[in-house]
């Protein structure tokens, strides 16, 4: 009898929760893009990498630098096809003709689309439905995921409804903007560890976006370690924003970031290991209940488990032979 692959045993006719890299490297500038797809190269696809059009673009030159990106999203460079791009936010003059720029010109590659900034769920609304339309223009017939940064009082406000809009697939929290916008309220410590997870407003900030990101499948991502060298105090945020707060992806800004911010928030590998023998045998069961070290497991715990091993995947770590044949599709 075939064995049903636990995807279509555990979620047919539902939308999964989102398996994606646990990082996502920054980049701006034309060097360090190509930088990053090296080091994706070296490590492995288990980080994404996010090529700015907000910060990255010199002022006047929006156009010519957003054209750039395209031309790298296209490349032979971007081999593993796990990049995505961060527009400008809704208030810039530019963000309709990045969108134009991107989805003609990439529509059919781009990992996903990062909006900052917003001030209000109505203009997530609004440039989600620009990016639809522009889809549907160009003949695009893919759903393009949606990030959305939460680093404003309004957005943090609106969180549970940014969430539900259609496409928004990641929330990501802006510490340096949330910090900024409480006007001297929030002392500047707290854009450093361990000030960002025990001042009281920006705990807050993190818990209530995580807790809207979830209650809508939706991925919450950490913000970055400003200490751009000390792989030990990324390491360190790294595990806090995991096992504190909930995040499951934290931004990179430095290469020497990405490896710990992986070892971080991968899973332990010792629970893989029993994920994947409760599953392997949950699916010799036909996915029916079964006994496993003397607990009982059905299959709330087996989409607990088959989360976890996707996790697991998707970090590089080493999975079980017995597993293998669960990702040879994904591979």
């Amino acid at each position: 009898m075939t064995s049903i692959h636990p995807q279509k045993a555990l979620f047919e006719g539902e939308k999964p929760f989102p398996i994606i890299p646990s990082c996502e490297h920054f980049a701006g500038s034309e060097k360090l893009i190509k930088k990053a797809f090296e080091l994706q190269d070296k490590v492995g696809p288990i980080f994404d990498i996010t090529m700015d059009l907000e910060d990255g673009a010199p002022a006047g030159r929006e156009r010519e630098h957003a054209e750039m990106v395209v031309a790298m999203q296209t490349s032979d460079a971007n081999r593993h096809g796990m990049a995505g791009i961060r527009i400008h936010d809704h208030g810039h003059p530019s963000w309709r003709q990045d969108v134009e720029t991107v989805i003609a010109g990439a529509g059919e590659r781009c990992a996903y689309l990062t909006i900052p900034k917003p001030t209000a769920a109505w203009q997530v609304e609004e440039m989600v439905s620009a990016i639809r339309a522009a889809c549907e223009k160009h003949g695009v017939r893919r759903e393009i995921p949606v990030h959305v940064l939460i680093e404003t009082h309004g957005a943090l406000r609106d969180a549970f409804d940014i969430a539900a809009v259609p496409w928004v697939q990641v929330l990501d929290f802006g510490l340096m903007d949330f910090v900024s916008g409480h006007h001297g309220a929030i002392p500047s410590s707290a854009m450093k560890s361990p000030g960002q997870f025990e001042h009281a407003l920006v705990a807050r900030g993190k818990a209530r976006m995580v807790a809207a990101a979830l209650a809508s499948g939706c991925v919450p991502a950490h913000n970055v370690t400003l200490d751009l060298k000390n792989a030990y105090q990324t390491h360190a945020d790294a595990k806090r924003a995991r096992e504190e707060f909930g995040f499951l992806r934290m931004w990179s800004i430095y290469p020497a970031q990405v490896q710990p911010i992986v070892q971080a928030m991968q899973p332990d590998f010792s629970e893989v290991e029993r994920a994947c023998a409760i599953l392997l045998a949950a699916q010799k069961a036909d996915w029916g209940p079964i006994q496993h070290d003397g607990d009982l497991h059905d299959r709330a715990t087996y989409r607990y488990f088959w989360e976890l091993v996707q996790r697991a995947h998707v970090s590089g770590q080493k999975l079980p032979d017995e597993a293998a044949p669960w990702f040879e599709d994904k591979a």
